[in-house]
């Protein structure tokens, strides 16, 4: 099984999400492939925080800011009962195309560099609440995974990669996808959204059998929005 997924690493359900269907994955056995794709929540953010996390997440919303503190409480809760000291209403807010670049970089590598690069970044995030457009943060994170610092500094000196992340969100719109995280399975099923492990273990189960059947029952279908079972 591969899924493709769109995620940001700013974006708080998009940590959740992947979370949920790496815990799916594993309790069902599953051996599976992820490939993360780009999908920037704001490709003209700054390299700066300009703001606090309720204030912009009241303005984005068109909340008051009561209700915001309330919604971002409310998310941080849902990551932390996934394990992950989630951190979201202290969070700094900033460009995040050089983390996505450096992704790229650790996909051309492998697996197992650009996975363990991804969990870093969220957790450089939400939980350690530092500027994802800091190189010097990035190199260090990028050093401790595993990743050559002469190729490291090559692309954050550069706009290597840029191209790669901008594809991946061309691709994102072709596909009319305008929220994530957005998982494809096996490019045929899409899951939208930070499900929980509960809907997404059956759709996963359901899935593999059918995949393995090659021949999808009359009762599922998926689009765009996902997948009905």
């Amino acid at each position: 099984m591969k899924i493709t997924y769109w995620s940001d690493y700013a974006c708080p359900y998009c940590y959740i999400g992947e979370v949920r269907v790496k815990k799916a994955l594993a309790e069902l056995g599953i051996d599976c492939e992820l490939e993360m794709k780009a999908f920037q929540l704001d490709p003209t953010a700054g390299v700066h925080a300009e703001s606090d996390t309720v204030t912009r997440f009241a303005k984005k919303y068109g909340l008051s800011e009561e209700n915001a503190a309330a919604q971002i409480d409310h998310i941080s809760q849902l990551g932390r009962e996934e394990g992950i000291d989630f951190k979201y209403a202290t969070t700094l807010f900033t460009n995040t195309m050089d983390a996505h670049r450096l992704t790229k970089l650790a996909q051309s590598k492998s697996n197992l560099i650009a996975d363990k690069l991804s969990e870093r970044l969220y957790d450089a995030y939400f939980t350690k609440n530092l500027e994802l457009a800091d190189k010097v943060l990035l190199a260090e994170i990028a050093a401790d995974c595993g990743l050559e610092k002469s190729e490291v500094d090559e692309v954050l000196s550069s706009d290597k990669y840029e191209d790669e992340v901008l594809l991946d969100e061309r691709e994102a719109a072709r596909y009319g996808i305008h929220a994530v995280p957005y998982f494809v399975i096996n490019g045929r099923y899409a899951i939208s959204g930070a499900q929980p492990r509960e809907v997404i273990k059956p759709a996963l189960v359901k899935i593999q059998s059918e995949e393995q059947a090659e021949q999808p029952s009359e009762g599922a279908h998926c689009g765009p929005d996902g997948c009905h079972f």
